[in-house]
């Protein structure tokens, strides 16, 4: 397609990382949110520590390694690497601040109103916690723990990714009464529970950290030596896998072998102790080979994440969101029916509004009905103890042609699909293991059941994972078809993946790498041509992130052109609305409230034949060019519906929502004299 805009003009584009960082304040904000009840709030704080930490392992990771490569190239925007993590380290130490100041100034404050403390200061402890703290740290924490002294001898312990550790300084004499300082670490064991109950009393309930169990006993860790200086840290380090597929003639054992290395990564980032002493610091920078900008200073409890421990506890459920019922989309009076049922029209499943046991029913009879014939399914990410990975494993038991492709390199989720994956061929499953050089990040299911002496093929297809966990917070869509031109491409797809050979241009499906940003382009054009002949065009857009400069130029070019568009952006977004003469007919808004919004939906108004998908890729390079990703069509008039109700609750919503400005800023909604409307709970009592 012939554009009029350049992709190297930095004035049309945001950062992708800064962009990811505006997206973590969003979250941060409603940790701040007084509307949210106090659990929520705080889990919400401690998503963005966990955001954060990936984050740098993997984007901040990779911006280093070109640094240090000496590639310094320029961004969509048109900074260089070394600028961009200059801003990176600014921006991500106003953010700690701002954390920091949530949790003092407004959780634990209000968490206390509830009668829930985090004793931190020895002080506050009653004669009869620290008997009950010092009896625990006897039984539970001393046969643990191991002090590592460091000298000339004892070089600078390797310090695992994202543990908690302790910094000692140390004075001691030797025999003939001669002062030295000594520098020891402690890793506060992981294996235990952060924090620890104390005894119940009228006061209410009180917890009391590990670390500060540890710190009252060191005296005994470090017997005969005086304690200076004391302070917590801890590290991040690199943990993308890096493996030449091209070369491995085991992707398998490459992928095991890289997990056991992922440990060793480079350090990116040291988070201390706010007041720790200069030695302390420089020596711990020195040690880890950081520059000053990559050392931060924490005002607080470190590993804010630890704090997921306190929206667990039993009866608290009144300070959390009302409890949530998801809705079973498929009414049976027994599983048997399942099958009649899809084939009376197409199955629209919105998660987790409509519950995700609806599919698990679909894979559990099919395990079981002797009409089924095989199965054919990809898997991404799924939950540990998931039915799904029960019920192939029926079906190959019971005689059923099973075929999975797993995806070994979902990042931070290896480990566990190796396994689950293993017990599958334990129970007779045909697995292949992903695509040399591509990530398979479609989401599928294939059933072929003999019915009347012909064989009849079902599908099922989604935006997001198999994965009955996460469906209870994440807005997915997904559809389940008998739809003989869908099942047929869906067949083709499997058999293509399977065999490794090209993707051939489907019929009603689009599949990256090979068609689907193509097609995706084709659709943008289509109502630019429309509106320029003079005809209503409109585009809507709802994804994770949009980072494809082509696309984003395809989409200027159709604001130009008088195409009105309309872009739900959970997260990244490089295109900048409300250019003057480019981009003044595109709104952006950004949805971050009690659900994960992770659905795709693609719509495109066609002369008022409106055409609307469904996909598990966003428009990005990475989904365009690394994956197997698959795009959608929703063809029924009832589906499309259905469709249609689910953008209008979005586009409503005044509570949740932030609009998205030209200068990047995001202002939130407010109902001001409108009814106020929070799409993902309107959406809950649909």
């Amino acid at each position: 397609m012939n554009t009029r805009i350049a992709t190297d003009n930095p004035e049309l584009f945001f950062d992708r990382e800064l962009s990811w960082l505006d997206f973590n304040y969003r979250v941060l904000n409603e940790a701040k949110d007084s509307n949210n009840p106090i659990l929520e709030r705080l889990k919400f704080l401690c998503i963005t520590e966990t955001n954060l930490d990936e984050f740098y392992m993997v984007r901040v990771a990779g911006l280093r390694t070109q640094k240090k490569a000496g590639i310094d190239e320029k961004s969509l925007n048109g900074m260089r690497t070394s600028e961009i993590l200059q801003h990176i380290s600014k921006k991500v130490e106003k953010f700690i601040q701002e954390q920091y100041e949530i949790l003092s100034g407004t959780i634990l404050p209000e968490l206390r109103e509830n009668k829930i403390y985090i004793v931190q200061d020895a002080n506050e402890l009653t004669a009869e916690e620290i008997q009950y703290i010092k009896k625990y740290y006897k039984e539970e924490v001393s046969s643990i723990l191991t002090p590592l002294a460091i000298d000339p001898s004892h070089p600078f312990p390797h310090i695992l990714n994202r543990t908690l550790n302790l910094a000692i300084t140390l004075s001691a004499q030797d025999d003939v009464n001669i002062k030295r300082d000594l520098f020891a670490v402690v890793q506060v064991p992981s294996v235990l529970p952060r924090f620890l109950e104390l005894p119940s009393g009228d006061q209410g309930r009180r917890f009391y950290p590990l670390e500060e169990i540890i710190k009252l006993h060191l005296s005994d860790i470090f017997y005969g030596m005086t304690t200076k200086e004391i302070h917590p840290f801890r590290i991040i380090r690199d943990s993308d896998l890096l493996i030449d597929e091209e070369s491995t003639h085991d992707l398998l054992s490459s992928i095991m072998k890289e997990l056991k290395n992922r440990r060793w990564g480079d350090a990116l980032r040291l988070d201390i102790h706010k007041g720790t002493e200069d030695t302390i610091r420089s020596t711990m920078q020195e040690l880890n080979r950081l520059d000053g900008n990559e050392i931060f200073e924490i005002p607080g409890l470190l590993n804010l994440n630890d704090l997921m421990f306190f929206y667990g506890l039993n009866k608290t459920s009144h300070l959390k969101f009302p409890f949530f019922h998801s809705r079973n989309a498929m009414k049976l009076e027994s599983l048997d029916k399942i099958f009649s049922v899809i084939r009376k029209g197409d199955q629209i499943l919105h998660h987790p509004y409509d519950s995700f046991q609806s599919i698990e029913d679909v894979l559990k009879f099919a395990s079981e009905d002797p009409k089924v014939l095989g199965i054919k399914m990809t898997l991404y990410r799924t939950s540990g103890d998931s039915p799904i990975i029960q019920y192939l494993g029926q079906a190959a038991e019971n005689g059923k042609q099973v075929t999975v492709l797993v995806e070994l390199k979902a990042r931070f989720d290896e480990e566990r699909n190796i396994k689950w994956a293993q017990k599958l061929e334990d129970s007779g499953v045909h697995v292949l293991y992903g695509v040399v050089g591509l990530k398979i990040h479609c989401k599928m299911l294939l059933i072929v059941r003999k019915e009347n002496d012909r064989l009849r093929r079902y599908a099922h297809l989604g935006t997001g994972n198999y994965n009955s966990s996460t469906a209870r917070y994440y807005t997915d869509i997904s559809l389940i078809t008998k739809n003989e031109e869908i099942t047929e491409d869906v067949g083709i797809l499997f058999n293509a993946l399977t065999s490794f050979a090209k993707i051939p241009k489907l019929s009603k499906l689009s599949a990256a790498p090979q068609h689907l940003k193509e097609d995706i382009l084709s659709l943008i054009e289509m109502e630019t041509s429309n509106a320029k002949k003079g005809k209503e065009a409109k585009i809507f857009l709802k994804m994770n992130s949009l980072v494809d400069p082509n696309v984003i130029i395809a989409l200027y070019e159709a604001s130009m052109a008088g195409v009105k568009i309309e872009l739900v952006i959970r997260g990244v977004c490089c295109l900048r609305p409300g250019i003057p003469g480019v981009s003044e007919n595109i709104n952006v808004r950004s949805i971050i409230g009690r659900f994960l919004e992770h659905s795709r939906i693609y719509t495109f108004h066609n002369d008022g034949k409106v055409k609307v998908y469904l996909a598990s890729a966003d428009c990005m390079p990475r989904n365009f060019q690394k994956r197997i990703e698959v795009m959608f069509p929703i063809l029924e008039e009832k589906s499309k519906s259905k469709i249609f109700k689910i953008i209008g609750y979005i586009l409503k919503d005044n509570i949740k929502a932030r609009i998205l400005s030209p200068d990047g800023e995001y202002a939130k909604l407010s109902p001001g004299n409108e009814i106020p409307f929070d799409s993902q709970m309107e959406l809950a009592n649909l």
